[in-house]
């Protein structure tokens, strides 16, 4: 055992000495710690507009980040090109090297199957459909890159940080489109291709025939998300052309608005009732940028949620709005490479390439 902590110690870094313990005999024991400096992870949540690159180190913990406008329809290439040169200034401002990188996360505004890191038939995302994301971004930083779509690393950025401690919670993003990250047993759950929690494209009960950019008509995106709101407030003649002037209307004290966010609240609240049905969680998250909004949104969720879904499974439940921010996607980016670098399965293979 001895040594096999020697080989991890000189071969990553990953333990640090932490003093001695108390003799009982001979020679005082050492102690060891595991330190979180050893490596840097980086974390990349890319939306149709943004894009955030943070490094934490292995804890989670931000140690520098930049946030910069993206133009997601740019194509793949343009895009990852511009992310890998952040990524070399983070690195050069916190004095770290490439040697110091345990990996980068990546999330994307769409469908990714999480096994090859390719997205797939991405609706706002065009040029990307099929596309070696992790292969281009090795190019430039030969490390392991994950990708996933964004909601999923939400939804472990908000876990991580606001909630460590519950085994079971839905996170649902609620912005231009809608979708979920379900946190089951303390791990997300991807599905067989990655695809769960695709809750924007799930047909929504009583919804009008509304096509939506998947191609079917009735979706939930379609009838309760940024845009169905915004079309909806530019037919009562409210002047409302992205969220954030949804966002900035409610707490300006738009009642038309409030209301418009409160029924798609309870539009959304329909569907989100049969996942706590079918999944039981401790907590549901509504996050994304409508849920900047403040309660009118959250409300109408909690009164259809509550209202259909049996009592066993909502008589502890607490449906909330995300705290995290809009940290939670770098945050969860990171974390899925820590993930990675820490999994049990690793750290033995190193070992034993060591020995």
């Amino acid at each position: 055992m001895t040594a096999s902590f020697e080989n991890l110690r000189r071969l990553s870094g990953l333990l640090a000495p932490s003093g001695e313990a108390a003799s009982t005999g001979g020679r005082p024991p050492a102690r060891f710690a595991f330190n979180p400096q050893a490596r840097v992870a980086v974390g990349v949540d890319l939306g149709a507009t943004h894009g955030n690159v943070a490094l934490t180190d292995l804890h989670g913990r931000v140690l520098s980040e930049a946030a910069e406008r993206v133009d997601i329809t740019a194509g793949p290439v343009v895009v990852l090109d511009r992310v890998a040169a952040t990524i070399g200034r983070l690195l050069d401002a916190a004095g770290r090297g490439a040697g110091d990188l345990a990996g980068i996360g990546i999330g994307v505004p769409g469908p990714v199957e999480h096994s090859s890191g390719r997205p797939r038939r991405p609706p706002i995302m065009p040029g990307w459909d099929g596309f070696d994301v992790p292969g281009h971004v090795r190019r430039h930083w030969d490390v392991p890159v994950l990708v996933d779509n964004d909601v999923n690393i939400m939804a472990l950025g908000e876990h991580v940080t606001a909630h460590p401690g519950l085994d079971h919670l839905l996170f649902v993003k609620v912005a231009t489109g809608i979708g979920a990250g379900i946190i089951s047993g303390r791990r997300l759950l991807r599905g067989a291709v990655g695809a769960a929690g695709d809750l924007g494209h799930v047909a929504a009960p009583h919804a009008p025939d509304v096509l939506c950019a998947c191609g079917n008509t009735g979706c939930l995106e379609a009838v309760a998300g940024g845009r169905a709101i915004i079309r909806q407030l530019t037919a009562a003649g409210v002047p409302a052309a992205t969220n954030s002037d949804i966002v900035a209307l409610v707490h300006g004290g738009n009642l038309v608005v409030a209301q418009a966010l409160r029924q798609a609240g309870r539009t959304i609240g329909e569907v989100v009732a049969t996942c706590v049905s079918l999944l039981n969680p401790e907590l549901v998250v509504i996050g994304g940028s409508l849920a900047g909004a403040g309660e009118s949104l959250v409300a109408g969720v909690r009164e259809v949620v509550y209202g259909r879904s049996l009592p066993l499974a909502t008589g502890h439940l607490q449906i909330v709005t995300a705290t995290s921010g809009f940290q939670a996607g770098v945050i969860g980016a990171a974390t899925m490479v820590v993930q990675h670098t820490l999994a049990a399965e690793r750290v033995d293979r190193e070992l034993a390439n060591s020995g």
